[in-house]
């Protein structure tokens, strides 16, 4: 029997293929020349106060079922970009979470925050019509893809100047994600062939990510105690949907998650402030190995 991810991406080809019989490769391709260069994510990201957020437009998913109407995501977008949201996350599969390219493109219009394109990647041309809808980022989820086709598509998105999200769910997808020499790595507490979400699998896993590559906490925030526990597990950004789309205020609440993990980033800081454990995963800490990296050479980008 199929787990949960497997029903999903049954669902997601189908739809790829439809849209693939409609709008070819070739027109996709030919679309990119009008698109403006895509927007790197990561200096915002280290950059953000206390923690970066990456908001998400989440109308349902499998687990929860419906959780907003958003009829206007562009004015949810500007919402999140003016409580300092460092991306943007737009859902686009459309049986499950509801989702849609029409969104991402009414998002891209609303806001100049750099966007991901969240979907299950499992195809070339998803990457490059993400590009050609406007988006800076893309979704690879490590448990849907093999070696070979992973590598493929981070090299793609690389080539479009695009960054990935590589979204990993256990040690061993780990491993083969950091392989990639990403610039962004998720670990979604969310196990996305059960969809029990147990955020230990966050906090085992986070401090295993070097400072180098910015650490991504997904799923399980609920509001600012969960972000400062993701925070002291290394978390450098946060992405979150339901809690958001659900929020009355949700400006106020990308503030208050970002105080959240100030505080926390504070008090380490005072604890011990000659223990490098104390900032792990501090925007800071990764601002100073990017800044080595580039000055190297080496590393993703």
């Amino acid at each position: 029997m199929g787990t949960v991810l497997d029903g999903i991406i049954d669902g997601v080809r189908d739809d790829l293929d439809q849209r693939r019989a409609t709008t070819s490769l070739a027109s996709l391709e030919a679309r990119l020349a009008d698109v403006a260069p895509a927007l790197d994510p990561v200096p915002g990201m280290r950059a953000a106060h206390g923690v970066a957020v990456i908001a998400e437009v989440k109308r349902s998913s499998p687990s929860k079922g419906a959780l907003a109407d958003i009829p206007e995501p562009g004015v949810l977008a500007r919402a999140y970009a003016a409580g300092g949201a460092s991306a943007i996350s737009v859902l686009t599969e459309q049986r499950r979470f509801g989702g849609s390219l029409a969104d991402l493109d009414v998002v891209r219009s609303a806001v100049p925050t750099p966007l991901l394109r969240k979907d299950f990647t499992v195809d070339a041309y998803q990457v490059t019509e993400a590009r050609a809808h406007g988006a800076d980022l893309v979704l690879l989820i490590v448990a849907a893809l093999d070696d070979a086709l992973l590598r493929d598509l981070h090299e793609q998105a690389r080539s479009l100047g695009m960054t990935a999200l590589v979204e990993v769910h256990d040690a061993a997808e780990l491993d083969r994600a950091l392989a990639l020499g990403p610039a962004l790595v998720g670990v979604n507490a969310r196990n996305l062939k059960t969809l029990e979400v147990d955020p230990r699998t966050v906090t085992d896993l986070l401090p295993r990510i070097p400072a180098g590559v910015v650490a991504v906490a997904e799923s399980g925030v609920t509001g600012p105690a969960d972000v400062e526990t993701y925070v002291r597990a290394g978390a450098g950004a946060v992405l979150v949907g339901e809690a958001l789309v659900r929020h009355g205020d949700p400006t106020g609440a990308i503030r208050a998650f970002a105080e959240a993990a100030a505080a926390v980033r504070g008090a380490s800081a005072t604890a011990d402030p000659a223990d490098p454990a104390a900032t792990a995963g501090a925007p800071t800490s990764q601002t100073t190995s990017a800044q080595t990296t580039a000055q190297t050479g080496a590393g993703p980008r």
